[in-house]
Parts: structure tokens; C-alpha cells; sequence
């Protein structure tokens, strides 16, 4: 009886030691370098087959009963769980941590009510579910209520708005062969591991362990209430084996139509996205615009750089009249913004994935940075960066903004003959900053690098009856590559804006 008590708290100092180090971190680290050590076993996934058959509708009647939220009454943070089935259907642990010590959270059931279609399921079927994902809330917008404001769910996505935002675009834990298009790896968040915050605590901690065929993770989320919302991620990887395509802190969002791109199909919304735009800060502090597009075949584009400075997804267009979507409110989704912090980000480039889509249920966009350096199988690496959901442009942004850019035939109205295929007119507006300070009647002048293309008109530069300048010229592409073009307008040798960057492809775009 002796050794047994001894055993126990031997069994307990144990269990105490991660916490009392305050580095459940460390413990889920030298986790994941062992897995990484072993050969791959893939995740379990539900045994109840009726569970995996729901479809979408009958999967959201599945729903958490708030009232039993984890540290409901006990801090102004709530987590609440989701119910696995449907495309969900890979259960994930979860177990919080109080005191220095962990206890496991265990599926149950009764935590749901299930309603209408899924009431079917029997208690058997209900019985054998599990955790497929996490949602922390908090009262963002209203005093005493709980905000729902970050998502844990499928493989290693994530969501996060701030105060007044919807949902929009995805963030990743890791991004494994994402331009392989057909081979992409898709590495998962098996574990969840809760610190309990105290009851006047604006932050709470999350951890994760990341486990897929090619590399394994350990991953910190600190995230932080006050304005802005933040979280702070930090990811210790382990390679099973050599990696080339390796994508850090990568963005998932969609683009089916604006300003560069028309509706798949009639559609009495001018818009649809949940980003338009990439944002990319350099180290040379020079600031780059990319809008974005839906191509009609697979489109990659890289900004290299010696290191990130900061770079995201982002969605500038704000008024309801844009978009005229009174449910999915694109209007309302947020920006993303990452700024890397310490780690081995080394040389690299901001990588751009444009995809076709056939409708916006589905994502066709993806941005994450790219370190030149492959990982070798065996080795180890951290990186730590900030994740910010943002309304306005990022601090530091004082020059003005790409507001618009439209591009159609090149023939100009009352001119018979028609416009040749292989060109293009380009219009970019641009505003705020020094530039709308300026009289229109001042010199500013069009800077504009064109690689693999010609000009057909070189560009013309207007003040707008609106506030703004207008850029506007023709460019044909050559049939072997598309035409990259770069611009700024500049008042003499000043800069005025970021620059404006996009990739024609021909004839195909149009």
C-alpha cells in the first residue's frame, strides 16, 4: 500500500511538473519531436458511420448547450465545443490545464442538443461522437454576453474576428506542398490544451499539438482581448522527412468576383469575397499591392524578400452598397494581418495562391511565407509570429491605398475596329495620404516597371472628381509569360503610394 501511495505521487509530481514550469509548450514540444521520430499513424477517425453521413444542414443542428460552457461563471472567457460528423471526422482531445495539473475533458453528449434532423441519431450514434473543434468567447461587443470570436476546426484551421466583425477568411496552423497542386499535405491539430484563466484575466492561453505524415508541431495561441485583438502564435515544427514546400503562418480566404474578375453567373451582387487584396510590407519598408483575381487556371506569385516584415490578406472595400449581401455581410470580414517575430524565417518570399472556383462555399486563395531553406527530415525548427483581424490598414501605412483597379478592352468608345485580344487597359485609382493634399494641377507622374509585356500606352496620371488620382494604361502580353507590372505615382522623387502589382496573363484574363 506504501509504494502504491508512492507511485501515485510520484504519478502526480509528474503530471504538476509542465505547469509548475508554466511550459505546457515544452512538454507538448518534446511530444511532437517524438512522434516525429516514429513512423506516421493517422488520427482516429468516428466510428459511428451515421455521424460521418450527416450532411451539412443536419450537422449545424447539432448545437452546444451554452449553458454548459467550460469556465462559464468563472471568467469572461467561455469555451464551447463542436460536435464531430459531417466532413469533421477526425475527433481531437482536449484537456485543460489548473493548478499545474491536467485533466482531460471528455466527449459527452449531453453537452448538445440535438434538433430536427439530427434528433434521428440514436443514443447509441450520439454516444459514439467525439470533439471535432473548439470556439472561445468572450464579450467583445456587450457587456456580459460571450462574443464567439475565435474557431478551432478541421485539420489546423482557425478563425478570429475583432469587436463588429464576421467571419471571414481561414488562418492555418502550417501549409505543407500547398502549390502542388493535388499533393498538398494537410497536417492536423490533434490535441487541445485549455489554460484556465483567472477571473480579471483579457488573455488566455491555448496549445495544440500538430501531427501529419511529413512533420509534427507543437503550437502556443495567446490571445489578447484589448484593442486590437490579438493572437500570438508560437510553433516548434520537427520534420518527418525532407521538406521543400514548407508554408509558415499561412492565410485561406475566397475570391469569385470584384472589380478584376465578373460573377461565375448572373448575380445582382456586385461583389463576393472575403479578401481582395494582398498586403505585403518588405524590409526595404516598401509596401505592395496585389489584388486579387479568379483565374481560369491555377496562378502562383511570389515576393521575395531577405526576411518578412509583415504581410496578410485583407479587405479594403467597407460599404454595404459594395456587396448588397444583407446575410453573408462580406462588407464585415475582416483583414488578417501577420507580423513574424523571432524564429528561423531566414530568406524567403511571400507565396500568392490564386485558384479558379466554381462558387464562394468554396476557397481559392492562399498566402503564406516560404523560407528558401528546405527542412531536413530530423530537424527542428520555431518560428513565433502575430495574428491581427484588422478593419484599416496596418500602422506604419501613411501612403495612399489602391482604392480600385478595372481593366477592359483596350479600344476606347467610338472606335470601329476591335480591340486586339493580347491587350489590355489598366485603371488604378489611388487616394489618402500626401496625395490627396496635393493640387491637381502638380506634376505627379506614373513610375511603372513592365517585365514580360510591352506597352501599347504609356500610362496616363488625373486627379479624380472624387478625391484620388487615376492611373490608366495599355499593355499587351507576349504569348510565352504574362505581363507583371509594377506602380507608383511619385511627385518628383517622392513616393506617394504603395505599389501596385498584378500579373496579366493574356487573353485568357479578360
Amino acid at each position: 500500500m506504501r509504494g502504491r501511495g508512492l507511485a501515485l505521487i510520484m504519478l502526480m509530481l509528474c503530471l504538476a511538473w509542465p505547469a509548475a514550469q508554466a511550459d505546457v509548450l515544452e512538454t507538448l514540444g518534446e511530444r511532437a519531436q517524438r512522434l516525429a521520430e516514429s513512423p506516421w499513424q493517422a488520427p482516429a477517425t468516428l466510428e459511428a458511420p451515421a455521424l460521418a453521413a450527416l450532411n451539412y444542414d443536419a450537422h449545424r443542428q447539432i448545437r452546444f448547450r451554452p449553458e454548459r460552457a467550460l469556465w462559464r461563471g468563472e471568467s469572461d472567457f467561455q469555451v464551447q465545443f463542436l460536435h464531430a460528423g459531417f466532413l469533421f471526422g477526425q475527433p481531437i482531445q482536449v484537456f485543460e490545464w489548473v493548478d499545474g495539473r491536467r485533466r482531460p475533458i471528455a466527449f459527452d453528449p449531453g453537452l448538445f442538443r440535438y434538433d430536427d434532423d439530427a434528433a434521428r441519431l440514436s443514443p447509441e450514434q450520439r454516444a459514439a461522437g467525439g470533439f471535432s473543434g473548439l470556439r472561445l468567447h468572450y464579450p467583445l461587443n456587450r457587456a456580459n454576453d460571450g462574443d464567439e470570436f475565435l474557431v478551432f476546426q478541421g485539420a489546423s484551421y482557425f478563425r478570429l474576428v475583432g469587436r463588429g466583425q464576421r467571419y471571414g477568411l481561414s488562418a492555418r496552423g502550417l501549409a505543407v506542398d500547398t502549390t502542388r497542386l493535388g499533393s498538398e499535405e494537410f497536417p492536423v491539430f490533434t490535441e487541445f490544451h485549455l489554460q484556465r484563466p483567472a477571473p480579471e484575466d483579457r488573455h488566455v492561453n491555448l496549445y495544440a499539438l500538430l501531427e501529419g505524415p511529413s512533420v509534427t508541431g507543437a503550437y502556443a495561441f495567446r490571445v489578447q482581448t484589448t484593442e486590437p485583438i490579438t493572437v500570438d502564435v508560437e510553433a516548434r515544427l520537427f520534420a518527418r522527412r525532407d521538406l521543400t514546400g514548407l508554408g509558415i503562418a499561412p492565410l485561406t480566404s475566397m475570391y469569385t468576383h470584384g472589380d478584376l474578375a465578373g460573377p461565375i453567373e448572373a448575380d445582382f451582387r456586385p461583389r463576393v469575397h472575403d479578401s481582395e487584396g494582398l498586403l505585403v510590407r518588405t524590409r526595404a519598408e516598401e509596401w505592395i499591392w496585389r489584388p486579387l483575381t479568379r483565374p481560369e487556371a491555377p496562378r502562383v506569385s511570389a515576393f521575395l524578400d531577405a526576411a518578412p516584415s509583415a504581410f496578410g490578406l485583407m479587405q479594403r472595400t467597407r460599404g454595404f452598397a459594395d456587396y448588397l449581401d444583407q446575410e453573408a455581410r462580406y462588407d464585415l470580414r475582416p483583414g488578417l494581418w501577420v507580423e513574424p517575430g523571432q524564429g528561423d524565417w531566414g530568406a524567403g518570399r511571400v507565396v500568392l495562391l490564386e485558384l479558379p472556383t466554381p462558387d464562394e462555399t468554396h476557397d481559392n486563395i492562399v498566402a503564406f511565407w516560404a523560407p528558401d531553406s528546405p527542412m531536413a527530415a530530423g530537424e527542428s525548427r520555431r518560428f513565433s509570429y502575430r495574428l491581427t483581424p484588422r478593419w484599416e490598414p496596418p500602422p506604419g501605412h501613411d501612403l495612399a491605398r489602391v482604392v480600385r483597379t478595372r481593366s477592359g478592352p483596350s479600344k476606347v468608345p467610338g472606335q470601329s475596329a476591335p480591340a486586339p485580344p493580347d491587350q489590355r487597359r489598366f485603371v488604378v485609382d489611388f487616394k489618402g495620404g500626401a496625395l490627396d493634399r496635393l493640387e491637381g494641377s502638380l506634376p505627379v507622374r506614373a513610375h511603372l516597371e513592365l517585365h514580360q509585356g510591352q506597352w501599347v500606352e504609356p500610362p496616363q496620371v488625373r486627379p479624380l472628381p472624387e478625391g484620388g488620382w487615376r492611373a490608366t494604361f495599355v499593355v499587351a502580353a507576349r504569348a510565352e509569360a504574362p505581363a507583371d507590372m509594377r506602380l507608383q505615382l511619385r511627385l518628383h522623387d517622392q513616393v506617394l503610394t504603395e505599389t501596385w502589382q498584378y500579373l496579366w496573363q493574356g487573353p485568357e484574363d479578360a
